[in-house]
Formats: C-alpha cells, structure tokens, sequence
C-alpha cells in the first residue's frame, strides 16, 4: 500500500535530489505526473542504453515503491546507494527490505537514515527498540483470517464493511472504467455483496448511485443505515489545481455524504471542510452518530497523513475538524480509521513500529488511547489495512496486500482459551518453581516462554481450535515434552512430573534414550540438545564417568557413504557434548554406518528408518 494515491486517495509527492537532464525528460515527466508503470519503462529504456546513474536508480526504486513492487524496489534502491542519496532513499529502502523480511538489513539502512536525519520521530523510535521483531512475534493471535472468494483475480479490492447483511467494498474490477496512470488500472468504485447465513458472499454489484467516471470509496454507514460517507474526488466538485508547467488538473479525494431515499441513494452533498488544497478520505462513523473519523493531509497535521476526527451536530452541520494528536499521529502515515460500538480505534500506520509496510493497530478511546500492533496473522510483512469489524456477526474485514494485489479478508476473533501447566517432581511430588515451559504450535515453532511460578503453575492464552506442544526443562530434572489437542473446554489443565536426573543412573549403564537425526543429515535435532543435555548434568556430576558414543545410519545409502555420514553423526554428538564444558577425553565416538540396524527390514516404512538414524550411549568407565 505504498501506492498512496490508489488506497489512501491522497497525492504523496516524493521529494528527491533534483538530477534531472534532456535524457531523462520524458520518464521524469510520466513520473510527476504519476505515471508509474510508464514511467518505469522510459527508465529502463535509459539502464539498457547504458544511462543507470544514482538519479535514474533512485527514480526506478521510488515507481516500483509506489506501486508496490517490493522485489524490484529493493533491486534499484539497493544499485541507488551506491552512490550518496537524501535520507528518505533510505528509509524507504529500509521499509521496503522489511517488506522482503530481510529485518536485519533492514535495519543497517535505518542506521544509516537514523544518523542522516537523528531529529526524526521514525529514527528516535527506531533507536529506542531496534530489536523490536521479537515482541511483535509474541503478539497473542487475536484473529484468524481467510481470503474471500469474492476478491478479483489481478485487480484491487479493499476497504471492506459489513452493515447489516451487505458487505460494501471498493474495487477496480470494473473493465468498463477508464484506466488511470498510477497502476494501469481501471477507476475504483463501490461495490455491495449478500452476506448470506452460512457464511458465504453473493456476486458483488456495482453501487450506481454512487459511483462516477471517478474513483469512489471506501464507505462508512450510520447505525439507522438512513446515511452514507464515502469517499471520491474533488473533480467532482469541480475542485483542481491547475498545473500549467505538467499540464496537470491535480485534484484531491474528498468526503461525500449520501441519504436513503426510498431505498436509493440519494442527495449527494459534499462535506464542508474540503478542498482542493488537501485530501478528506477513508470514513467512519460512530456508533451514534455525534463523531466522524477521517483521514487528511490537511494544515496542522503531524505526518504525511494523519487521522482526524469531526463532531457532527444534531442539525446535520459539522463542527472543527480535530487532529487526534501524536498519541495516534506520527511523522508517517496513519490511515483508514474505524470506530468500533465499544470506542475502540483501528487504524492503519506505517508510522508505528510494525512487521514492515502498514500494520493494523488499535487504541482504547476511553482509556490512554495508546496504539497497540493487533499482531500477525492480520498484519503481515506487506501492507495490512482497512481493518473494520461487525460485533453483531462477530467477523471482521481486513485488506492486505500480502499475495501481490489488494484483497480483502475475512477477520475471525480466536476462541479465548488457556492451557494451565502445573509442574511437579516425580519422585517427591512436590511443585517445582522456576520451570522453563516453551509452548510450541503444530509446526513446531516456539510461540513463547514463560517460568513457573512459586506454585509449580504457568499459563498461556491459546486458540483452543489449534493443536499445541509444551516443553518443561530444569536444570537436574529430564526434560519432558507433551501434545495437547485441540479441546472445547474454556481451560486445558496440562500436569507434568519431572524425574530427577539421578533417577536415571543406574548401576552399570545410563537410561538415556538415543538421539535421533533428519535422513541425511548430522546436525543434533532440539529434541537431540535436550537429551544430550542430560548427559553432560551427569558428567558434571560424576567426574568418573567415561562415555563412549556410538552412531549409525539406516539402510539407504552405500556402506561407505553411510559410514562417513555415521562418522559425522558421531562427531556432531561429540562435539556437542564438548561444547558444553565436558574435557575431551571423557566422551569419544565411533560411525557405524548401517552394521548395526535397530530394525532389520527389507522394506522399511520412513518411521523404521528413523528409528536406525541414530546415536547411542555407552558407560567405558564410572
């Protein structure tokens, strides 16, 4: 959504360092008057005759930006920097790789940006929480989401609101509009679609009494469903600036107000504090009535886009516009607001700290309205956006970017649920306190890691609806691993015993299980560190104790090539072992290929081969 112009309906110009010449005078053209597709054509028409300096690099990264291109942004920033650019290069740049999820790149080019331009509010945060990533991560999953079908092949759809049973949207899908410049593609208007009770969406139709030749929407709606805000374009108030040296009609996208007549829209007014000098856009109403939501580039506000508020009076008449301040406001772009029942905020910022592009984020109105990431999967690495919500139908919309175009998905609320652990030792039955308890999902990807608490106890809020794995490890206990299903109950109680390491040494051998390892491969597994790390507590324990580890493979292969691969396994385990402060010579290891088969089979199932993929322990001297 860096296409600004398309989904934010405001016209972002893109300050650079003036290099222009006779050679570049056509593309520079196409560029200022927002002709990106064809503007990136003229450019790479002047790379192949071998004119690719700073400017012209500079010039392709900023239209494959705006029209949300992310892989080849990154490509023309990246040949740009090589030789010196304003500052804005490298924000943008830095955006632009954590679009890609190349965060640590990323944030070397917002260094750089950072140390060109320290004042700046996006450095400051920047500075204070570079490592930022992970805490976004542990953002409990709010929703679930699922892309409609009704969305468009290869054209924009976004800004979805669900009132009654009519799911209003904007689209370009309309191949009978005109194209313009910015993407090539067709003028946006506002489309409706049945919200049927299985869940499902009828055909979408056109709104005709609202759309023009222009661009219309996203809408908003009172309560009573007797008025409608939405948004279109100052042409159509006959609102432009004319500029005669582009020979442009440069006009804004205002906010328009339309009553239900006899089913039909109608009385199409114009709102009172637009104009031509700035953009109105991007409506929500509130519940009663009394406050409209906007988003503006109007004077006083802090960014290049900002969110707005205006009381409307019981006389229809509208009061001062208010800019919600730099609680909400940044020095970037903050856009599409909604006005939930309950007085919560969602709104879209690429100002606030995110995944990368816009990120959907929520403020409590009756609280310190401070803004919070809602997290993934509704935001993702691309642009999250328009997000609204229907708390009679309980369902939500958001529209992203994420799969190349602007499509709308439905935004379910996860099932608030919780899975209890409770830890205890196996042999004394007591609770044990300061317990690492990882909770995995199905995949096997850490969600997060809490201790146990002076009662044995931890607790995770879950989606009861997903399965889940909880790992528990101490320091002198065996580490312990437990599924736990999907389940209906508002509370999963998960009890773990921990057995005491000693427990495991017995008089002439170790109860230790063998490590197991991926086909193919010698790298020690987590589950191979964990039990590994058993044997290293009991080296440390028993300054006597000599191990001899002994590695195989399973029976696909050649002998020698199974051997070395044994052999690597053997030192991997080894190694590993060492690393952990264990003396060289109390631990050696042997590869035996696959001479030594747990299970012997002609015909063996990927479950008897991994049983043979393994290491095992031996005690030469205690």
């Amino acid at each position: 959504m860096k296409k600004n112009t398309l989904l934010l309906f405001f016209v972002l110009l893109i300050v650079t360092v003036s290099a222009q010449n006779k050679d570049t005078k056509t593309a520079d053209n196409l560029f200022d008057r927002y002709e990106y597709v064809k503007a990136i054509q003229e450019y790479l028409f002047l790379t192949q005759k071998g004119i690719s300096d700073g400017y012209v690099c500079r010039r392709l990264g900023d239209s494959y930006y705006n029209i949300y291109n992310t892989i080849e942004a990154e490509n023309w920033y990246a040949k740009a920097i090589q030789s010196k650019q304003d500052a804005e290069t490298y924000y943008r740049y830095a955006q632009i790789l954590k679009s890609n999820q190349k965060y640590k790149e990323s944030n070397e080019q917002m260094k750089v940006f950072a140390t060109m331009n320290p004042k700046d509010e996006r450095a400051v945060a920047f500075l204070k929480n570079p490592d930022y990533l992970p805490k976004l991560i542990d953002i409990n999953k709010l929703f679930e989401i699922e892309k409609l079908e009704i969305n468009s092949k290869d054209k924009s759809d976004f800004g979805a609101l669900l009132y009654g049973n009519t799911l209003y949207f904007a689209s370009s899908r309309n191949e009978n509009n005109a194209v313009y410049g910015w993407k090539n593609e067709p003028f946006l208007d506002i489309y409706q679609s049945n919200y049927n009770e299985d869940g499902s969406f009828g055909s979408p139709s056109l709104v005709g009494d609202l759309n023009t030749k222009y661009h219309e929407g996203p809408v908003s709606i009172t309560a009573d469903g007797n008025t409608i805000y939405f948004s279109s374009e100052s042409f159509k108030d006959n609102l432009f600036v004319k500029d005669k040296v582009k020979k442009l009609k440069i006009g804004q996208v205002n906010l328009f107000k339309a009553i239900k007549v006899n089913g039909k829209w109608t009385n199409i007014t114009p709102l009172p504090f637009n104009s031509k000098e700035y953009s109105t856009s991007n409506p929500s109403i509130s519940s009663d009535g009394k406050t409209l939501y906007f988003s503006s580039n109007m004077p006083g506000s802090i960014g290049g886009i900002d969110i707005w508020k205006v009381a409307v009076n019981d006389d229809g008449s509208y009061g001062n516009p208010e800019n919600l301040g730099s609680t909400i406001n940044t020095v970037g772009d903050e856009s599409f607001p909604f006005i939930s029942e309950d007085r919560q905020l969602y709104f879209a910022s690429n100002g606030l700290i995110g995944f990368g592009g816009f990120d959907v984020f929520s403020a409590d109105l009756d609280k310190n309205g401070m803004p919070h990431n809602i997290g993934k999967p509704v935001n993702s690495e691309k642009d999250d956006f328009a997000f609204t919500f229907n708390k009679e139908k309980n369902i939500g919309f958001v529209s992203s970017n994420r799969t190349g175009n602007d499509h709308i998905y439905k935004s379910v609320p996860v099932k608030s649920s919780q899975i209890l652990t409770i830890v205890t030792n196996s042999i004394t039955k007591n609770l044990l306190p300061e317990v690492k308890v990882v909770i995995l999902d199905e995949y096997n990807n850490v969600l997060s890691t809490k201790y146990t608490d002076a009662s044995g106890e931890v607790s995770y809020d879950v989606d009861s609806n997903t399965n889940y794995k909880i790992e528990a490890h101490k320091d002198g206990f065996v580490y312990q691993s437990v599924q736990v299903n999907k389940f209906k109950d508002a509370k999963a109680i998960v009890k773990i015993n921990l057995e005491p390491i000693e427990s495991i040494v017995k008089d002439n051998e170790i109860a230790l299980n063998p490590i197991y390892f991926e086909f193919d491969k010698n790298n020690i597994t987590r589950e191979g560190a964990a039990e590994l790390d058993k044997l290293v507590y009991l080296m440390n324990k028993n300054q006597n104790l000599v191990i001899a580890v002994k590695s195989h493979t399973d029976s696909r292969g050649s002998n020698k090539y199974n051997e070395n691969l044994s052999e690597r396994r053997a030192v991997s385990t080894v190694q590993y072992v060492i690393s952990k402060g264990i003396p060289s010579d109390r631990i050696s290891g042997k590869g035996f290929g696959e001479s030594q088969l747990k299970i012997n089979c002609n015909v063996c199932t990927e479950e008897e081969h991994a049983v043979n993929r393994r290491s095992e322990f031996i005690i030469m001297k205690k």
